[in-house]
């Protein structure tokens, strides 16, 4: 895993949504290399422990990626008053992103809340071949909706309040999608664990499916043990490092 550190300047700032900021950031070394599904580690001013944020955009012409988070405690909300022209202390480009194949004929990406940020790559990688389900508490949490429709992908709003598109989880119109088309190979999912669990059962023995697990973390290299979960591989059990053997994991080997 090759990665690097610095401080970098954040060329835009965008306010996209209740608590939910988006941040381009000039970074050339690391959009060269950065993969869909990877993350960044941030230092942030006064706290010890940096803060892990999907990549949602490389421009590699521009030596740009671009970040969304949402505000979810101290340490997010010191990141939210970082202003443009500022520099932001990045780790990166850091984990396991996702598989990437261009004879995949159909592809679903699923994203609950602030997973959805790393499926916009996968949704400019594929295009018109890939379906995208979004699913928020409510309306005024929607985000990346015009992101996703500019890359010709289809897409699919759910909310759990039903104060915009589909009444209910991402899960529902994942059963319907794969139900009645034989021809997605893959299905691409980051967001809760108990979305995540409920979309690898959709999907076994139906099509594949890799899953970007969401969990807190302390050195972001693989060498403290805080985002260890229990995996398998070669019907062998073990404990993965999240942030380095993933985040992304084919949903099969992850015990949900």
């Amino acid at each position: 895993m090759k990665y690097t550190q610095g401080k970098y300047p954040v060329l835009k700032k965008t306010a996209i949504a209740c608590q939910t900021y988006s941040f381009e950031i000039l970074c050339p070394e690391i959009a060269e290399i950065a993969l869909a599904g990877q993350f960044v580690h941030i230092r942030i001013e006064g706290f010890t422990l940096r803060r892990p944020v999907s990549i949602c955009g490389i421009d590699k012409s521009k030596g740009t990626l671009r970040i969304v988070f949402e505000i979810r405690g101290e340490g997010t909300e010191m990141l939210s008053r970082i202003n443009e022209g500022s520099l932001i202390d990045m780790l990166a480009p850091l984990g396991h992103g996702f598989t990437l194949n261009p004879e995949f004929k159909k592809v679903v990406l699923i994203g609950g809340g602030i997973g959805n940020p790393p499926m916009l790559p996968l949704a400019e990688y594929y295009g018109e071949r890939a379906t995208v389900i979004s699913g928020f508490r409510s309306a005024d949490a929607v985000i990346l909706q015009n992101d996703f429709k500019k890359t010709d992908a289809e897409t699919i709003i759910c909310t759990d309040d039903g104060s915009l598109g589909i009444h209910g989880f991402v899960t529902e119109p994942l059963k319907e999608l794969i139900e009645n088309d034989n021809d997605i190979d893959m299905v691409y999912a980051c967001g809760p664990m108990p979305m995540l669990r409920n979309i690898a059962k959709i999907c076994d023995r139906k099509c594949a499916c890799e899953v970007s697990l969401e969990e807190r973390m302390g050195c972001g290299i693989g060498a403290c043990l805080v985002c260890a979960c229990k995996a398998k591989k070669n019907d062998e059990e073990y404990f993965a490092h999240v942030c380095k053997e993933g985040p992304v994991f084919k949903a099969e080997e992850v015990f949900f």
